[in-house]
């Protein structure tokens, strides 16, 4: 699994965590209702949109959206939202990135949020002292 976290400083975590998580979860239970009209009343159905969340949840402190393709988990601490996405690819981690980066941007706009995603140092087996 393929990871990439993010330090967002910001005076209201908890506010955007909810924010991020009600506007995802609003926008697919809008696509889960609008497919199952078109399959019901369409001789072909619909198709499935690959990546849409399958899950969302979240606390005043934590949320955690569950796509297809990956998910993004996020924890408050006083002055920051942390991000962690991850996926099985990079064109999924791409993606979730993207979404997750565009909408905090968005909805943190007064407050100049910028999103910098990092890819954790790989652990190279070796200790710390060989020598």
């Amino acid at each position: 699994m393929l990871t990439a976290e993010a330090h967002v400083e910001t005076e209201r975590p908890s506010r955007y965590l909810a924010q991020l998580c009600r506007h995802v979860d609003n926008i697919y239970n809008a696509e889960r209702e609008l497919r199952h009209r078109r399959h019901s009343h369409a001789t072909g159905g619909g198709q499935e949109r690959p990546g849409l969340p399958v899950h969302v949840e979240w606390s005043e402190t934590r949320g955690t959206v569950t796509f297809g393709e990956g998910k993004i988990t996020m924890q408050t601490s006083p002055g920051a939202l942390t991000l962690r996405a991850e996926a099985a690819d990079e064109e999924a981690l791409r993606r979730i990135q993207d979404l997750v980066a565009g909408l905090l941007g968005r909805f943190g706009r007064r407050d100049h949020l910028t999103v910098c995603w990092q890819r954790p140092r790989m652990n190279t087996g070796r200790p710390a002292d060989a020598g």
